[in-house]
């Protein structure tokens, strides 16, 4: 079923996207967010975060290292810049949510903050569901939609979710966005 060129006009987001130092998920070590307002993209925002943990095992994957991050802010002084990101907004939209969701959820537990209550929506699951894509990794999504991406980086990874979620605006319901 097609719905109004007009949903998009009435759903507010933040993408994000998290990477992370180890196999713990409190380590992140830099996030990617953009917001989007009415279908248009209105504020960009990467974050280098200093994790609770020296260990870098996941280097290889985004070429962030423990040299880049020990002169940044820890997740909580992070948190407090970015997120007034997440005010007014319908959802959150990550590629693979469970993961951003469950590094989100460590950090803010880990740092003694309060886990915001905002629905997640997955672009993964979303493509599968409004084009019947597989695979569906953040490249070959990127790639069916003609998107840009530089993988693994955090700005670049929230700003395709975002895109992902604009042009599904326009082939699916508000309810199927937020499942």
């Amino acid at each position: 079923m097609r719905f109004p060129e007009t949903l998009g006009s009435q759903v507010s987001f933040t993408a994000i996207d998290f990477e992370t130092a180890d196999d713990g998920m409190d380590s992140a070590c830099a996030v990617g967010l953009v917001r989007v307002d009415k279908g248009i993209i209105r504020e960009r925002v990467v974050r280098l975060i200093r994790p609770p943990r020296p260990s870098f095992r996941n280097t290889d994957i985004h070429g962030i290292s423990w040299e880049d991050v020990i002169g940044e802010p820890c997740f909580s002084k992070v948190w407090g810049e970015i997120q007034y990101l997440l005010d007014g907004t319908d959802m959150l939209v990550a590629h693979n949510a469970r993961f951003d969701r469950t590094v989100l959820q460590a950090c803010l537990q880990s740092s003694g903050l309060e886990v915001p209550d905002i629905p997640f929506s997955c672009t993964m699951k979303l493509a599968r569901r409004v084009w019947r894509l597989y695979p569906t990794s953040l490249p070959d999504v990127c790639r069916y939609l003609n998107i840009g991406l530089t993988h693994h980086d955090p700005l670049s990874d929230a700003e395709a979710c975002a895109r992902i979620m604009i042009a599904a605006m326009d082939h699916t319901s508000r309810q199927e966005l937020m499942e």
